[in-house]
């Protein structure tokens, strides 16, 4: 294969283990949306209270932040595949718990935080694990892609099964779905992909106390935001993401302010999705790993720039036109996922997946919750516009920093970036060619050679 050409979706699926992979979080997607939608309906159901049951939703999304800071130490300290498992078998006892008749809402509203907690671990383990399944080239980055285009069609669609199971069946039953699916996801990576040792040496330490997760997790975390270049790809995911929930938040009242219905809201709270999906697609199968790169700063640059439409007070069709192209914008993300591998020591890579994944669920509730209290002063539609602007000029901001630590930035050397500097982990000695697959994932970064590779070590059994 030419060193610029991509190694394309169809390469990302000839790995066995990650079908396996691909199957797991296709079925535990579908049943957590579903079982929110469920959940959700059930406590206001059992209360007939509003305020309950969108706290409900809520708490999907508040918890990440603990689970992401306290427990992220996990994903390095154990094994990976053990580490998904036990995961999805928790999440699918605490699901059960919800099923029995008579359950308190206090025990559902903690056990949904308990869920919510869990799942940072398991995505940001997950994600390192994929690094050790199709290596840190091109294959990695595709695979990353394809998830993320899973979890935006799992959720259009699991909405829909959703509705249509509460529709023939109670509650609690719509619910038992999530357990069932918990437990395929489970059984699927217990018997699909390969045992491979934790990432961190402090598993055999581990008699020391449990104290000591918790300060690998907080470590690791400072160590992760310590870094210059390490956290100005982080903030390049989160801070954009803040800003582009804005009209999604802000859906049902811009409906209701154009006097449209329920059809008109679905539409417009599906359209970032179909953008992302199509952009993502796009840039998989059609573009190189190199070209993917170079278009990672314009893109995140310019990305929000189609929410100034909203500026004018567009109808339904120009307002869905701009939600689309802001959803393509996001897909800059492609590429700076290989540029985040790159820049992340292996020993710290579990817990800067984690690290990642909470921080990106926290600061999109943070920025519909911003959202929402800007418009109770303004116009949804000036609301939108401004989280257009400022999210673009916060953008700005962060390509210039991400520029300068680059590998060709002027603060780029010895301690500046791509995980050296303030990282203090033990040197491994980057080797300096392409992944499998992959020829440049940023021009000119030295790319580890992952310690374990599929039927490569010894070590790496199926048992």
């Amino acid at each position: 294969m030419p060193q610029n050409a991509s190694a394309g979706y169809g390469a990302v699926f000839a790995v066995r283990e990650f079908r396996f992979v691909f199957a797991a979080h296709l079925l535990s997607l579908l049943g957590v949306v579903v079982s929110e939608i469920a959940l959700t309906y059930l406590v206001y159901v059992l209360t007939g209270s509003p305020l309950l049951s969108a706290l409900t939703f809520a708490l999907g999304l508040l918890p990440y932040l603990l689970g992401g800071t306290l427990l992220a130490g996990i994903a390095d300290r154990y094994p990976a595949r053990r580490v998904l498992v036990v995961c999805d078998l928790l999440c699918a006892g605490c699901v059960a718990v919800m099923v029995v008749p008579g359950t308190p809402i206090a025990v559902l509203l903690a056990l949904r935080c308990a869920v919510a907690a869990i799942a940072p671990v398991f995505t940001g383990t997950r994600m390192a694990a994929l690094t050790d399944i199709l290596g840190e080239g091109d294959r990695y980055v595709l695979g990353r892609s394809l998830l993320r285009i899973v979890s935006q069609s799992a959720q259009l669609a699991g909405f829909g099964v959703g509705g249509v199971l509460l529709a023939v069946v109670p509650a609690r039953g719509a619910i038992c779905v999530t357990v069932v699916t918990f437990l395929c996801s489970a059984g699927l990576l217990r018997w699909g992909t390969l045992r491979r040792p934790a990432r961190s040496a402090a598993e055999e330490g581990r008699g020391e106390g449990r104290g000591a997760l918790l300060r690998e997790s907080l470590g690791g975390a400072r160590l992760l935001l310590g870094d210059r270049r390490t956290r100005g790809l982080l903030l390049l995911f989160w801070v954009p993401a803040m800003f582009v929930v804005a009209p999604e938040a802000l859906a049902a009242p811009y409906t209701d302010a154009l006097g449209l219905g329920p059809a008109a809201l679905g539409a417009l709270m599906c359209a970032m999705p179909v953008g992302h999906i199509a952009a993502e697609l796009y840039l998989g199968t059609a573009l190189s790993p190199r070209t993917r790169s170079r278009l990672v700063l314009p893109v995140a640059a310019t990305g929000l720039l189609p929410l100034l439409g909203y500026g004018a007070e567009p109808g339904l069709w120009w307002a869905l036109g701009a939600l689309v192209l802001a959803g393509a914008g996001a897909a800059y993300v492609i590429g700076l996922d290989q540029w985040f591998v790159a820049a992340v020591p292996e020993e710290l890579r579990g817990r800067a997946m984690v690290l990642l994944t909470a921080g990106l669920m926290t600061i999109q509730g943070l920025g519909m919750a911003a959202a929402g209290l800007a418009a109770e002063f303004l116009p949804v539609h000036q609301v939108v516009a401004g989280a257009g602007v400022l999210g673009t000029l916060c953008s700005l901001a962060l390509v210039y920093e991400v520029r300068r630590t680059g590998p060709h930035g002027p603060d780029h050397g010895p301690g500046k970036g791509a995980g050296a500097g303030s990282v203090d982990v033990p040197e491994r000695g980057p080797v300096d060619v392409p992944g499998p697959g992959h020829g440049a994932g940023e021009p000119g970064v030295a790319h580890r050679m992952p310690e374990v590779r599929d039927g490569a070590d010894p070590q790496v059994t199926s048992g």
